[in-house]
């Protein structure tokens, strides 16, 4: 399947689709990315050669999060929070797709990233992969449907901490509180994943896709409900000077030294 889409490549075989992001090393989004993979999800759906999704990545990361420095206006505060908005409507029509993905978690996944590697249905990972939800640690608040899916993948308690701390666990750690479903080893972190997708497509397809849509029953509209409390929160975030902060601290690898303003 060809799209023309420079960030991703698209290759079927077997009845699964593998969906590679390319934006090596960190494979930073903005609302082009998610635009382009909103689309692709959307053309696998009428695509009857496709039964399944295996969502991976170039480079060292998986996803690193939004790409605060060379696409500002993905983080901007301006026109109303117009430009994330606009990324949320997109990851959105992610999160309405009707084929499994499978997410081949081998390095980071930060921040909007971890909500990437959340909107698949199951991640394989290995304990060289790191997840953080490091979004108090910018002075800002979860985006992304994050607030609802991970609290629903494992449980408020677990999800807090995440949250509050923003603190980066190991591939190890994120599978022992069920934040991944497989831990293999780094090398085989992209064929273990294509093998349970591999599983999933030898099943009846429509029987997968009606199972899935069961189970997924109202996840989509709790997800826009989600990203409107989580925009209204980001915007006024935006403007305190921690934020400025947090991203100047981020970029500069170091602690950020908050002054509750």
């Amino acid at each position: 399947m060809t799209l023309g889409f420079s960030d991703l490549g698209v290759e079927i075989k077997n009845c699964v689709a593998t969906v590679e992001m390319r934006r090596p090393p960190d494979n930073h989004f903005d609302n082009v990315m998610i635009h382009q993979l909103a689309v692709t999800y959307e053309a696998l759906d009428a695509c009857d050669d496709c039964r399944a999704i295996v969502l991976c990545s170039q480079g060292k990361s998986f996803c690193a999060g939004a790409d605060l420095k060379n696409h500002p206006d993905t983080a901007a505060a301006h026109e109303g929070g117009g430009a994330v908005k606009h990324l949320y409507r997109e990851a959105l029509r992610m999160f309405r797709t009707r084929k499994p993905v499978v997410a081949a978690v081998h390095g980071p996944a930060v921040g909007g990233g971890l909500g990437v590697a959340v909107s698949a249905d199951f991640r394989v990972t290995c304990k060289e992969a790191r997840f953080s939800a490091n979004f108090s640690r910018l002075g800002l608040h979860p985006g992304f449907g994050l607030s609802h899916t991970l609290p629903r993948l494992i449980g408020a308690q677990k999800a807090a901490m995440l949250f509050l701390t923003g603190r980066r666990i190991a591939g190890d750690e994120a599978y022992a509180m069920g934040l991944a479903d497989q831990l293999v080893a780094q090398s085989e972190v992209r064929a273990a994943a294509h093998a349970l997708a591999t599983e999933i497509a030898q099943s009846a397809p429509l029987a997968v896709m009606s199972i899935r849509d069961t189970l997924r029953r109202g996840l989509a509209e709790k997800v826009e409900a989600i990203t409107e409390r989580e925009l209204f929160e980001q915007e006024w975030l935006r403007r305190t000077a921690d934020f400025q902060e947090g991203v100047k601290a981020y970029s500069e690898k170091r602690l950020p030294d908050f002054k509750n303003r």
